[in-house]
């Protein structure tokens, strides 16, 4: 089974981590949440859903994981001002291993500059932006390019977004 780095700090959109986090367990997959410390807590948005965290960003490599889980909310856009998750979310895009981001996620592959060419969606606030980072963007519940990629909206789209993505894991 799959390995996968989730890469998760203050105000995730808590079922956006939740659910997938849930359907690749109980497919037989790891989730290691990373953050900047290991044993934080982190809070989701709603205030509904607390993630201790399992390793820093410090501590690992991206090479020892199979995918790269990137949840939404507020914080993959406080992610990718930290170089560290930046170069770590570029090397699964740059490998082509499985990236599974859900609503505001695409915005720390934006500062990767790892979209360009790619179709893909992500919630209607960064629509914009992901044309500008040479994004072919699709209104669609989910979206999978490249074998590699799969994207979704927002929480509305979370049934399709894991079936995408466990397919990828297979």
């Amino acid at each position: 089974m799959s390995k996968i780095a989730c890469v998760i700090t203050e105000l995730f959109e808590d079922v956006e981590y939740t659910d997938p986090a849930k359907a690749f367990k109980e497919a037989g997959h790891e989730v290691v949440t990373i953050e900047k410390q290991k044993g934080n807590t982190v809070t989701g948005k709603q205030g509904n859903e607390s993630v201790t965290i399992d390793q820093s960003i410090d501590d690992v490599k991206p090479e020892d994981f199979d995918a790269l889980f990137i949840p939404g909310g507020f914080s993959p856009d406080q992610l990718r001002a930290d170089e560290r998750f930046v170069h770590f979310a570029k090397h699964f895009m740059d490998e082509k291993k499985p990236v599974f981001a859900i609503c505001h996620g695409p915005q720390l592959l934006i500062t990767a500059k790892s979209l360009e060419g790619r179709t893909a969606t992500g919630f209607t606030s960064i629509a914009v932006d992901m044309e500008y980072a040479g994004v072919t963007y699709k209104d669609e519940e989910v979206v999978v390019c490249g074998n590699q990629l799969v994207t979704s909206r927002q929480p509305d789209d979370i049934p399709a977004f894991n079936r995408e993505a466990l397919k990828l894991l297979g």
